[in-house]
């Protein structure tokens, strides 16, 4: 009988000793801060569609009807993945997909025309919960580069893939390809003609002065995306056809990581649209992130000191979408408009077009 007590003692004594820590190659269950702060299960999201010289006197009536009717179907397609519990990297990749397949807005359908009368798209995605992220530049037969530009993030071990490579990776991971006549909308090749018709056209900043914001037509058609899923997730991704009468293969912001596009669940995730190569210069995405970590500013705070004062002052122009790791969002903008919108988890809709909205 004492031999058994002394027996059941161990067993008993080895049984609750502290077990060994997970290695790190076991899954471990999200349980980053953001997560941590997210109990009530808050999610919402951010859309824009571009911003620039968008006034209410030069549209007309069924025009604007047509920019928020898509920016309202959009914004809903993200949100009911929200609402079911989907992830914020399948709402952007979604909710982009929407405006990328509509000729109204400079991204997929509705690309501008380089000054040669190509199209060539660039796009990137971020997720924020472990900073990975995935980009894409300069293709021409990629239907939805916002896809691709996941795909590069998920399933290769690069950030940013360009041209023929980056065709070529889509190709072997069963993307869809189009034909570039698929992108070729009359109203883009009326304003490359337009723009090349203009005195000194070839003198590079003329060729840009479509995104003067004293323009009337002017425009950034970029879109994008910013959401926060219900386990606290953060995630950003941008799409865009460029800038009209581009040479030279010119890149812009839209897929560089920290000016067009940012995600970090410790702070914010950040869509941009504007002049590109200001933003490339600012760093606009991360800086907004890095001024709320490292000043402990509010995202609101620090949307606008990036926008107003540093983006204005290096004489950039364009706006924000963001949303922050606690749900609240931020809609910066230097211009005349920014086609934007916003839903939270109370099925709140905010659509709006111009400034003063």
């Amino acid at each position: 009988m004492n031999r058994v007590l002394i027996l059941l003692s161990f067993v008993l004594f080895f049984a609750c000793k502290e077990q060994p820590k997970q290695t790190a190659e076991a899954p471990i269950v999200a349980t980053t801060d953001s997560a941590a702060e997210n109990p009530a299960n808050t999610f919402g999201l951010v859309i824009h569609g571009g911003a620039g010289t968008i006034l209410k006197k030069n549209m007309t009536a069924e025009k604007e009807a047509a920019y928020k009717a898509k920016l309202e179907e959009a914004i809903k397609v993200g949100h009911t993945i929200l609402k079911n519990g989907g992830t914020s990297l399948e709402a952007v990749e979604k909710t982009i997909n929407v405006l990328e397949n509509s000729p109204l807005f400079n991204a997929g359908k509705g690309a501008v025309f380089t000054y040669n009368e190509t199209n060539e798209l660039d796009a990137s995605i971020m997720d924020g919960s472990n900073l990975n992220a995935g980009a894409v530049a300069g293709v021409s037969t990629i239907k939805n580069p916002i896809n691709l530009a996941r795909e590069v993030m998920v399933n290769s071990p690069h950030v940013l893939l360009s041209g023929r490579g980056a065709e070529q990776f889509a190709k072997e991971r069963s993307i869809e390809i189009v034909d570039p006549s698929y992108f070729h909308t009359e109203d883009r090749l009326k304003l490359l003609r337009k723009i090349k018709n203009k005195p000194n056209h070839a003198d590079a900043k003329s060729a840009t002065s479509f995104y003067d914001p004293t323009i009337k037509d002017s425009k950034f058609g970029t879109v994008g995306c910013t959401a926060l899923d219900k386990y606290g997730n953060l995630a950003a991704g941008t799409s865009t056809g460029g800038m009209s009468a581009k040479k030279w293969n010119r890149i812009g912001d839209s897929p560089i990581i920290g000016a067009g596009t940012y995600a970090n669940n410790a702070t914010c995730a950040v869509s941009s649209t504007g002049w590109g190569e200001y933003f490339i210069r600012g760093m606009v995405a991360y800086d907004i992130s890095a001024m709320m970590e490292y000043k402990g500013i509010s995202l609101a705070e620090a949307s606008k000191e990036v926008i107003q004062k540093k983006l204005t002052n290096l004489g950039g122009t364009g706006g924000i979408i963001a949303i922050d790791n606690k749900g609240n969002v931020a809609m910066e903008f230097n211009t005349a408009g920014m086609y934007r919108a916003t839903m939270n988890a109370d099925g709140e809709l905010t659509i709006g077009i111009y400034k003063k909205e």
